[in-house]
């Protein structure tokens, strides 16, 4: 089992950056695909960038491709959303989901049965 902790959301004006950060107490970090979803009011859930712990390959939704970097400092378990050109439809809260099996590319939450409790991002 895993808990999953994020952090880093708030309020940011449109272009700028922000970066949240996932960290993961599991036993077995290297094993997990880690996944950032966001869902804003009245929207569907959205996956937006995963990663595999083991070996850190990165995926990312094509909304935000080019504009996102998610990236791991395995040390301390922790997975990293930077995200830059902030829009305001990029607000949401994001939540960080993981799983033990390895996927390819951005899967639907219903793959995820381990799930952070969120951070909000407001761009204005």
């Amino acid at each position: 089992h895993v808990q999953l902790v994020e952090s880093g959301g708030g309020s940011v004006r449109t272009g700028g950056p922000l970066r949240l950060s996932c960290t993961a107490s599991a036993p077995s970090y290297e094993r997990y695909y880690l996944q950032w979803f966001r869902q804003a009011p009245g929207k569907e859930c959205e996956g937006v960038a995963t990663i595999y712990t083991g070996d850190g390959s990165p995926y990312y939704g094509d909304s935000v491709k080019g504009r996102f970097t998610i990236s791991q400092d395995y040390a301390k378990k922790t997975v990293y959303l930077q995200m830059s050109s902030l829009k305001p439809e990029d607000s949401a809260m994001y939540y960080c989901a993981g799983r033990l099996s390895r996927g390819c590319g951005i899967l639907p939450s219903r793959q995820f049965p381990y799930w952070g409790q969120g951070t909000q991002v407001t761009v204005s």
